[in-house]
């Protein structure tokens, strides 16, 4: 009998079998460790839609090495289909709802004794890790893998600007997003999405290489399988989620980002699992690792040609960290054999899309971390994905307090070369929700010379002068709040810096002078819930216990 289920007093654990037995599990199957197969499947999500059969398989490794394993649900949003909208409102807040889901699941019925948990897209992932965390049973993550495109990213983003410009149908927009999203799978470029799967198994939460694999290659199917044979190892070693994510396996993950220039909304969800963990990871620790550690890899956005799933044949996670070895700490996986152990098999570096450590794309990793007046608590910026000539810029501030203005405002022409677009209100607690500026990012790829700063967020695919996660934020009264059309703002790179060109005593009468600030008009009790339960982005995002 299993631990868990032994637990349950004697009449009631009578009754929890028989309700069992009626979802057709034999009596003698519970006497078998009960794993729970936690599948964020739906039909809606292009990550997402090919979990079904991933988790047969790793039900087929449950079964075979001696578990009985069930399965349920969780929701996923696709935040390709979320963008641009009010429903990108829901996609953070998700995350802690996917992470609760879990945690209700788990312990209201009080009868798994483990967990693999399927996911892979930009909330879903972190959420269940957040869940492996806070739960802290024998845990391993399933990802689902990227997409292989059919067209080259320079190819999807022309056509998207060709639309934007009137020259193409929809139609034909539609066909070039397909051939760029062809199948099932992470999209291909290395967004949030695939960013969060190749942490997972950085902070050695996943099998080691199983994160570039193709969704649809035959190899994804073993490692479901073998995931699902892992669990079982796990659960009789007694190795739990906190024994594998260390304090330096989150500077791992950390410094894996840096080196492949990932999205920046590792910088929200790194803190928000280390948080679940009983850990403090800060922004300031991605600007301190971010600083030693070179960007090695180059893939969409951050090049023309190559995706994800082009790692996948060079090495993978694998071969990236060990050519990140001198940054690197040993830690243990769900692998069974420690972080050195796993990586020392690992190739060398390609030299193409993999470059060594000593001579790397850039001396720095992908993240930069500015602060100054107008950010006190810190601003993120993705340096890899900013040209060279705009890590330095000053320019007249372009005030807007929602996303759909400003994007109105560039369509209409009432945005110029120089500009520093200003976009508030769009924070965790100020959205609510902390949307992704994505589409004011496209929108503006028009300008040679304009920068976009914001409370909220970006994808990881988004490029560009843009500097977004400010805190304090707007809702909170930061500095942000009190900026006015044609203040001059100073972004420097280089120097870490985010400069507002204000007087204190300029500064001290707005503020004097400013109304009380009214909530966003959200008719959602979900999102007014969120929104008075959050803290900052400088936080993670993490939900606030008390006041």
């Amino acid at each position: 009998m299993t631990k868990a289920i032994a637990n349950l007093p004697a009449y009631q654990r009578a009754i929890a079998k028989g309700h069992l037995g009626s979802c057709g599990i034999k009596y003698r199957d519970l006497e078998k460790p009960i794993i729970a197969v936690v599948n964020t499947w739906n039909e809606i999500v292009p990550g997402h839609c090919h979990l079904r059969h991933l988790a047969e398989e790793v039900k087929r490794g449950i079964r075979a090495s001696g578990g009985q394993p069930l399965e349920f649900n969780t929701v996923a949003i696709c935040d390709g289909i979320a963008q641009g909208h009010g429903g990108m409102r829901y996609s953070l807040p998700s995350r802690e709802l996917i992470a609760d889901s879990v945690e209700a699941m788990i312990h209201g019925h009080g009868i798994f004794d483990g967990m693999v948990l399927l996911g892979s897209c930009d909330k879903i992932v972190p959420a269940l890790l957040m869940a492996a965390a806070r739960i802290n049973i024998p845990s391993i993550v399933v990802t689902g893998g990227p997409m292989v495109n059919q067209i080259k990213p320079w190819e999807s983003k022309a056509a998207r600007q060709q639309f934007l410009r009137g020259e193409i149908p929809e139609e034909k927009l539609f066909d070039a997003t397909v051939a760029y999203y062809p199948s099932a799978g992470v999209c291909p470029f290395l967004g949030t999405a695939n960013t969060m799967c190749l942490i997972a198994e950085a902070l050695g939460m996943s099998l080691s290489g199983t994160a570039a694999i193709p969704a649809l290659d035959k190899r994804k199917e073993a490692m479901a399988y073998q995931s699902g044979v892992a669990v079982m190892r796990l659960l009789e070693q007694g190795i739990k989620p906190r024994n594998i994510m260390t304090l330096p396996c989150f500077y791992n993950a950390i410094a894996l980002v840096a080196g492949i220039g990932g999205s920046l909304n590792s910088v929200l969800h790194l803190p928000a699992i280390a948080h679940e963990c009983g850990l403090n990871v800060t922004y300031n620790d991605f600007d301190r690792i971010s600083r030693e550690t070179p960007l090695i890899v180059r893939v969409a956005p951050n090049s023309r040609d190559y995706t994800v799933a082009d790692l996948a044949p060079v090495g993978g996670v694998p071969a990236i960290m060990k050519e990140l070895l001198p940054v690197m700490h040993d830690g243990m996986t769900v692998d069974g054999k420690n972080l050195y152990e796993m990586i020392a098999a690992a190739p060398p570096a390609d030299g193409e899309i993999i470059k060594p450590f000593g001579a790397p794309f850039a001396p720095e990793g992908g993240i930069a971390v500015l602060t100054g007046n107008l950010a006190p608590d810190g601003a993120i910026v993705k340096s890899s994905a900013v040209p060279a000539e705009l890590w330095r810029f000053s320019g007249p501030a372009r005030v807007f307090e929602t996303e759909e203005e400003c994007i109105k405002a560039v369509e209409d022409g009432q945005v110029q070369e120089g500009d520093v677009i200003i976009i508030r209100n769009e924070g965790p607690k100020g959205g609510p929700g902390m949307r992704e500026m994505h589409r004011t990012t496209e929108v503006v790829a028009r300008f040679n010379r304009v920068a976009v700063i914001t409370d909220g967020r970006f994808s990881g695919a988004s490029a560009g002068l843009s500097v977004g996660y400010l805190s304090p934020e707007a809702a909170d009264n930061g500095p942000i709040a009190f900026v006015e059309p044609g203040d001059l703002i100073e972004i420097d790179i280089q120097q870490r810096l985010l400069n507002w060109h204000i007087s204190e005593e300029a500064l001290k009468q707005r503020r004097d002078n400013a109304g009380k600030r009214s909530g966003p008009d959200v008719k959602s009790d979900f999102l007014t819930l969120y929104g008075r339960n959050t803290t900052s982005a400088a936080n993670g995002a993490v939900r606030k216990l008390n006041g």
